[in-house]
C-alpha cells in the first residue's frame, strides 16, 4: 500500500494508444503529452536512430540510400519488433521529458481486439524495453468506448465503431467486456492507398503516401453531403513522360476511389449487428452507434451508416484522441483496468 502511494510521486504512469498511423501518449494527471506519427527513420548500415515521429514522416520518399524510413506497425499490429522497441523507447523518453523518475512507469497500451498471443508478447516486450515497470494491454474498442463516455460497465449493449490507420473494429460491449467484435484490416491506410491507385489508373500520375493522405483529408467522402463540388491540385510524377506533373481532382473522383474500403467498413458493421444477441440488439436500437478514430471523420460516413443500418449514428467528441483518453482514465481507476485488461 505504501509502495503504491509512493509510486504516485516518483513515477509518471502513461497510457499509450499504439496506432498504425499515429501514437498518442497520455500522462496521468496531465493529459495528452505526445501525438506523433508511428514512423522511425534509421541508418541502413547500423540501424542508428535518425528521427522519430513527425520528423521521420517528413522524410517519407525523400531520403538518400543510406537512410530508411520504417513504419513498425502494419494493420494495427507490430510488424518490426526492433523498430517498434526503438520507437516506443523514444516516445516514452520524450513523454517523461526532463522529469527524472526513481521508479519505472506503469504503462497501459491499447491494442486491436484480434491481436494474437505472439503479437501481445511483442507489444509487452516493446513497452518493457522502453522503460515500463508494469504493462497492461487493453483492446481498442473498449478504450474508445470508455473515452467516448459509454456506460460499458452496465448490463446493456453498446456498439462502437473504431476506424484507425490500420484496422476497423466494430464491437458490441456489455458488463465491461466484448460480447462480439468484427475486425477488418481496412481503414485509413487502405483509403490512402485507394486514392493513390485511383490517381495512378485514371490520371497516369504517381503520388506518394503524404500526398494521397492530404487528398483524402481534403476531398474524401463516403456519400454526397452537399451540392458543393470541391477540387484540389495534386502534384506527382507523370508515368508516361517521367516528368513532374500537376493535375486537378474532384470530390466525386475521390469518393469513387474510396468506394471499396468504405463499402467494406459498412459490411463489417452490418455483420456485427447480425451476430448481436437479441437483448443487446434492442439496447443498440435505443442507444445507436458511436464512431471513433480518425476514419470516423470521413465526410458523410455517419450518414451512410445511418442509411444502411437504420440506427442513430454519432461521432464521439474528438474521435482522434478518444481511445487514448479512455486508456488514460484507467490509470486512475485500477479496478476498471483489472476488469478490462487482456490476461497475460
Amino acid at each position: 500500500m505504501v509502495l503504491n502511494v509512493l509510486s504516485r510521486f516518483f513515477t509518471r504512469d502513461l497510457a499509450i494508444d499504439l496506432g498504425t498511423a499515429n501514437t498518442l501518449v497520455f500522462a496521468r494527471g496531465e493529459g495528452i503529452v505526445l501525438d506523433e506519427p508511428s514512423i522511425v527513420a534509421v541508418r541502413a548500415a547500423d540501424s542508428t536512430l535518425v528521427a522519430v515521429g513527425t520528423a521521420a514522416k517528413a522524410m517519407l520518399g525523400r531520403t538518400p540510400g543510406n537512410v530508411s524510413v520504417v513504419r513498425p506497425l502494419k494493420d494495427g499490429v507490430i510488424a518490426d519488433l526492433r523498430m517498434a522497441q526503438t520507437m516506443l523507447h523514444a516516445f516514452i523518453a520524450r513523454a517523461h521529458g526532463r522529469e527524472r523518475t526513481r521508479l519505472k512507469s506503469r504503462v497501459v497500451v491499447g491494442v486491436p481486439s484480434g491481436i494474437t498471443q505472439v503479437e501481445r508478447r511483442a507489444v509487452r516486450e516493446s513497452a518493457l524495453h522502453g522503460g515500463a515497470r508494469e504493462v497492461y494491454l487493453v483492446v481498442e474498442p473498449v478504450a474508445a468506448a470508455i473515452g467516448a463516455g459509454l456506460p460499458i460497465s452496465e448490463a446493456g449493449g453498446n456498439l462502437i465503431v473504431t476506424i484507425g490507420g490500420g484496422t476497423t473494429e466494430v464491437a458490441v460491449l456489455s458488463l465491461s467486456g466484448v460480447v462480439h467484435c468484427e475486425s477488418l484490416r481496412t481503414a485509413g491506410d487502405e483509403m490512402d492507398e485507394a486514392v493513390a491507385q485511383y490517381v495512378r489508373k485514371h490520371h497516369n500520375l504517381l503520388i506518394g503516401e503524404r500526398q494521397a493522405e492530404a487528398v483524402k483529408l481534403a476531398l474524401g467522402s463516403a456519400c454526397r453531403v452537399d451540392d458543393e463540388s470541391r477540387k484540389m491540385i495534386v502534384k506527382g510524377r507523370d508515368l508516361v513522360s517521367g516528368f513532374p506533373k500537376t493535375i486537378t481532382v474532384t470530390e466525386e473522383e475521390i469518393r469513387e476511389a474510396l468506394r471499396e474500403p468504405v463499402t467494406a467498413i459498412v459490411h463489417t458493421v452490418r455483420a456485427c449487428l447480425e451476430r448481436t444477441p437479441p437483448e443487446l440488439a434492442a439496447d443498440i436500437v435505443e442507444r445507436g452507434i458511436v464512431m471513433s478514430g480518425g476514419g470516423a471523420q470521413l465526410r458523410g460516413l455517419d450518414q451512410l451508416l445511418r442509411l444502411e443500418t437504420g440506427l442513430a449514428v454519432t461521432i464521439a467528441d474528438d474521435p482522434l484522441t478518444c481511445a487514448v483518453r479512455g486508456i488514460g482514465r484507467m490509470l486512475d481507476e485500477i479496478e476498471l483496468l483489472r476488469k478490462v485488461a487482456i490476461p497475460s
